[in-house]
């Protein structure tokens, strides 16, 4: 079975002040040190399954490298990711190779770097098309800068682009993300990730916004409402743009969806490498269990080895994984296949939580598939907690 690679890269050229993730402004002395320890832990990467008593994967089917911004790697950073990969995996032909990029940081000399690797997809960390919007929250770029990165990364032959997008920013209203939906059609970009503005403890705006404060623009946050709307907005404009939805933010055109992201949402075996980065790996021999494992969210913790965390994944829990990121997707969840892999009885103490949801209108049934509905993907965590309490019953 072909693993995924995952390649953290927490540097980012400013810090915005929505983001959430273990990534930040670093001085570019510690970009060797990190590109040494994550390459060490690539050579070692058999080992480490060994250790755990897990298969080790050894053809890779798709890479990721996120971030952060890897783009404001050196170019031979960047290479040296990409060899030690070849040098330890087996990278099939026709491998999905993407690498995020913040808009203005692809050089002439990055782009060449980025068709020498063989990364075949980017992503671009757009977020909004208006400038006053971007500026808000302290991304560096203008919608000018956006589309010419669009028009270049096509004529260096990368024709496979996401734009991301998110829904709430400061300032942003109904006609202004109508805006950015229209810019993001008309660019024809063939994968689109929408995200509502996520308020909480891990980002600057998310704590102003739970104190009541004014700073980083937190008092021009549209409400929760008009954040719902917005996010239901895309979903109509870009359906009827022929860019669907498969995920609850994530929407292709046909042939487009991320075949790297649908491996964590179908529980397919991946790897991670750097700051922050997640691995599942099942134990290979036909049983449910698997384990997942991921690497310290501190910069300094990793470059100094500190040990990864791991969780054993049971039958019990892989039930519950395979309902809350199988109803992620639009397609939903096969409830006979279920039936199959962890037996009837797995079901049948589901029926009367199922029944509930459908009541409730968060859940819709197609013969013998569940999935969410527009509501339900709004209140999506509400329907996975309901999974997993029973489950865990």
């Amino acid at each position: 079975m072909p693993v995924g690679l995952y390649i953290s890269v927490p540097f980012c050229r400013t810090k915005c002040t929505y983001c959430n993730f273990a990534s930040n402004v670093f001085s570019k002395g510690v970009f060797d040190r990190y590109i040494d320890r994550v390459c060490s832990d690539i050579e070692n990467s058999a080992a480490t399954a060994a250790q755990m008593s897990r298969q080790f994967y050894r053809d890779v089917d798709s890479i990721y490298l996120g971030g952060g911004t890897p783009t404001i790697l050196d170019i031979s950073q960047l290479h040296r990711l990409f060899v030690t990969i070849s040098q330890n995996f087996d990278v099939q032909a026709g491998a999905e190779v993407t690498v995020e990029c913040a808009p203005g940081t692809l050089s002439p000399g990055m782009l060449e770097a980025l068709q020498s690797c063989g990364v075949n997809r980017v992503s671009l960390g757009v977020q909004s098309f208006v400038d006053k919007e971007a500026t808000a929250v302290g991304r560096l770029h203008s919608r000018k800068t956006i589309l010419e990165d669009i028009e270049r990364l096509r004529r260096a032959g990368i024709m496979n682009i996401n734009v991301d997008l998110i829904a709430g920013l400061p300032h942003q209203t109904a006609e202004s993300w109508g805006f950015s939906l229209e810019q993001t059609i008309a660019s024809q970009v063939p994968h689109v990730s929408v995200y509502m503005l996520e308020v909480d403890e891990d980002s600057r705006l998310g704590r102003e916004l739970i104190a009541g404060g004014t700073k980083y623009h937190a008092h021009f946050v549209p409400d929760e409402d008009l954040t719902a709307d917005l996010y239901m907005m895309a979903c109509d404009q870009l359906e009827r743009a022929g860019v669907r939805q498969y995920e609850i933010s994530n929407f292709a055109s046909a042939g487009a969806e991320s075949r790297h992201n649908l491996k964590y949402w179908t529980r397919q075996p991946y790897l991670g490498f750097g700051v922050d980065a997640h691995s599942m790996l099942p134990r290979g021999d036909g049983t449910l269990e698997s384990v997942r494992f991921s690497t310290p969210d501190s910069l300094e913790e990793f470059i100094a080895a500190a040990p990864i965390r791991q969780n054993v994944v049971d039958a019990r829990a892989a039930l519950e994984e395979s309902f809350f990121l199988g109803l992620r997707l639009n397609r939903g969840v096969d409830l006979p296949g279920i039936a199959e892999q962890f037996g009837e009885t797995s079901v049948k103490g589901l029926s009367s939580t199922i029944d509930d949801l459908l009541q409730a209108g968060l859940i819709e049934r197609f013969d013998n598939l569940i999935r969410l509905t527009a509501r339900g993907r709004l209140l999506s965590n509400e329907v996975f907690e309901r999974f997993i309490s029973v489950s865990a019953t």
